[in-house]
């Protein structure tokens, strides 16, 4: 199954696609945020394309576990693209996945500007690979 991961927010929308086999996800594209109504259209579109199956949105919690006001359009947004693509979309906890993907682009010494072009898909990779990851985690422990 192809799986489509989103990195919300408000001005970019970061993008990462599974392999066919669920084991690795790589940045797939960063939209500009305009609308909401655009960003939807265009990750339906991107689903198409892609043969994805279903979709991952971060979903940005309190440090605490609480939902803001950040979670609950992230919320709003899986909705509307869950509709817009006809395909099942799942949220999951992605707190300090942007800080993962800053260290990870400080480590690899980009840019600034390249930074912030690239930041938001490669958060989307890393919200995406976590879920994959506790997925193949969770049937390993069944499989015992």
């Amino acid at each position: 199954m192809r799986y489509l991961g989103i990195d919300p927010g408000k001005r970019r929308v970061g993008l990462a696609i599974s392999d066919p086999g669920e084991t690795f996800s790589s940045p797939l594209a960063v939209l500009g945020r305009r609308s909401t109504e655009q960003v939807v259209s265009e990750i339906a579109g991107v689903c198409r394309r892609e043969g994805v199956e279903a979709i991952v949105v971060g979903l940005p919690l309190n440090m605490d576990g609480t939902k803001g006001a950040a979670a609950k359009e992230a919320e709003r947004l899986a909705a509307q693209v869950a509709e817009a693509a006809g395909l099942p979309v799942q949220l999951w906890d992605e707190r300090l996945s942007s800080v993962s993907a800053e260290r990870s682009l400080l480590e690899a010494d980009m840019s600034r500007q390249k930074r912030r072009r690239t930041i938001d898909k490669v958060a989307a990779q890393i919200i995406l690979q976590s879920f994959l990851d506790a997925r193949r985690n969770a049937d390993d422990a069944g499989a015992c």
